[in-house]
């Protein structure tokens, strides 16, 4: 969470001061802060075998708080390195830190290694929550290049100067447009296993749990977004709204369902 921090403030002195050394500092510090966490989510795995218990650390609301800060730490640093959007480090790297500060404050999250439920005793288990969470992570970075845009784009709307650190409106719209592509797929991915885990589990496909349906909404809005992009050509402000409504649903689905709505996925 500090090394998150801490790229956050060298970001900061990177768009405010243009320095490209601090830029290079703070994109090296999500390196190392993303690194350790990995490192971390490979120790948690070696206990769980070591408590007998055995599982993948993605059971609960703390080890899919910890990934999530992870996916998105991968997916910014992936982006980055095939766009060069360092700048998109002041929306991840807080998002990172304050992902990981959740698993202090919010009532409920248990950080202790306890034997799985049934329901999540199976193989699927890794395969749906790593696909689901890294399409997360790409909708939380397109949200982010969204609310930049539509920042840029009204600027110029208003003939104004455009903000000079951040890429024009065009770059912007084009890096929600390609999270959303790494996403929209491996959403799909975790729908599809998440189905086939059900059946495993419960004897059934779908049961339209509350978590389920959701996920689905969410699905419907990205592919609306994809749908319209491809065959409508839309393109700037109304692709950033359905971008934004899209990551609205995905939280809602993770943190919503969880503390509203009971249902088969309560324990997440």
């Amino acid at each position: 969470m500090v090394i998150y921090a801490l790229a956050f403030l060298f970001y900061l002195v990177y768009v405010a001061g243009k320095s490209r050394r601090a830029g290079t500092t703070a994109f090296a510090l999500m390196v190392a802060g993303c690194t350790m966490q990995f490192i971390g989510l490979l120790v948690r795995w070696w206990e769980t075998h070591a408590t007998g218990y055995g599982y993948i650390p993605l059971s609960n609301l703390y080890e899919s708080l910890i990934f999530f800060s992870w996916s998105i730490a991968l997916m910014y640093l992936i982006i980055d390195l095939k766009f060069g959007w360092r700048v998109g480090g002041i929306w991840a790297a807080p998002l990172c830190a304050i992902i990981i500060a959740v698993t202090s404050l919010v009532p409920g999250v248990q950080p202790d290694i306890r034997p799985l439920i049934p329901a999540l005793q199976s193989n699927w288990l890794g395969f749906h929550v790593i696909t689901c969470f890294l399409g997360y992570a790409a909708f939380a970075l397109a949200f982010g290049a969204s609310i930049f845009y539509l920042v840029q784009r009204r600027r110029e709307l208003l003939h104004r100067s455009p903000v000079s650190w951040l890429p024009s409106s065009g770059t912007l719209d084009d890096i929600n447009y390609r999270a959303v592509i790494i996403g929209f797929p491996l959403l799909t991915i975790g729908i599809i296993t998440g189905a086939a885990w059900a059946h495993h589990a419960w004897g059934s496909y779908w049961s339209w749990d509350p978590k389920e349906t959701w996920s689905l909404i969410t699905w419907f809005v990205y592919a609306s977004f994809l749908h319209a992009r491809y065959a409508r050509g839309w393109k700037g402000n109304k692709t950033a709204v359905l971008s934004i409504v899209g990551f609205a649903a995905v939280i809602f689905t993770y943190f919503g369902v969880s503390y509203l709505l009971s249902g088969l996925h309560s324990y997440m």
